[in-house]
């Protein structure tokens, strides 16, 4: 997943006066100082998270900038006029070099800290796995011996277990 830079909005990217905090729409936003119009509403990213499934298990990848031994569900940012869902089949063919289908969604979960909305699916791949760029180890969990963990992509295998115990 590539990084995007938060701007600060200190100065007002239409006309270029400072910005203030403001009380708009009952919370403090950045808006200009000039009164342009602008404001900073701050609004959260959408992001997918893609439960992987195989034949094998759910895959479980690396990526290149987290610590060593972390290891997560497929994650992309939804690009401009695209749909969650195909996202979710998108990334899991660019990081995994796997074929997707019956991308269904699991629910949508806050990453307060990077401010993002994370909307999470669960595809069902085939193929072989050849990692991209921004992974450097994978690891495939089979479905029994797969639990969540702490934070949003967890709590979505946590969720997307829970939809199998019939």
């Amino acid at each position: 997943m590539s990084h995007h830079i938060t701007p600060s909005y200190d100065f007002c990217p239409h006309c270029g006066a400072a910005t203030q905090m403001q009380h708009i729409d009952n919370q403090d936003l950045k808006a200009c100082s000039a009164q342009c119009g602008f404001v900073h509403f701050n609004n959260p990213t959408p992001v997918v998270a893609v439960i992987v499934e195989t034949e094998e298990g759910v895959v479980l990848a690396h990526n290149v900038a987290w610590p060593p031994g972390m290891f997560s569900v497929i994650t992309g940012f939804v690009d401009a006029y695209e749909l969650p869902e195909q996202t979710a089949i998108r990334e899991t063919q660019e990081e995994l070099g796997l074929v997707a289908t019956e991308a269904k969604l699991v629910g949508h979960y806050m990453f307060k800290q990077k401010n993002q909305l994370i909307i999470a699916y669960a595809v069902k791949a085939q193929g072989e796995i050849q990692i991209n760029h921004e992974l450097d180890a994978f690891k495939v969990i089979p479905t029994e011996k797969l639990k969540g963990w702490p934070g949003p992509t967890g709590a979505a295998v946590t969720d997307w277990l829970a939809t199998l115990v019939n």
